[in-house]
């Protein structure tokens, strides 16, 4: 059920960005680095899902706290002059493909599980 509802926010937020304005040259950065922080959250909400694992206020706060901080870190880097949202990218990008890996990984094997039964059957 909570797989379903990411997806149609997924869908819908598609929807949305695809019929939004454009964002400005100066908000871009804010906005790359809080959607993949987003992404981050969203991944590792299902990852939690397939462990059995999810908590809703984790992944709440987590989704708005990632993305929170990621925008902070780009405020200052650019106060700094330094490109400190590199890291922050780094790091979510990071976690991302270790949340896919789970992702896959457990699909993979009920496919595979699936299969099997299915030659099973047929070997009867």
């Amino acid at each position: 059920m909570i797989i379903l509802i990411m997806i149609i926010a997924c869908i819908l937020g598609t929807v949305i960005g695809i019929n939004a304005p454009m964002i400005s040259y100066t908000y871009s950065s804010y906005l790359a680095i809080a959607i993949i922080a987003a992404l981050d959250s969203v991944f590792g909400g299902i990852a939690s899902v397939i462990n059995k694992r999810f908590d809703m206020k984790i992944f709440i706060s987590g989704f708005f706290g990632n993305a929170i901080l990621a925008i902070v870190l780009t405020v200052l880097g650019e106060k700094l002059n330094i490109d400190i949202y590199l890291a922050a990218i780094i790091v979510f990008v990071g976690r991302m493909f270790s949340n896919l890996g789970i992702i896959r990984r457990y699909y993979v094997e009920k496919w595979t599980e699936k299969i099997n039964n299915i030659r099973n059957k047929k070997g009867e």
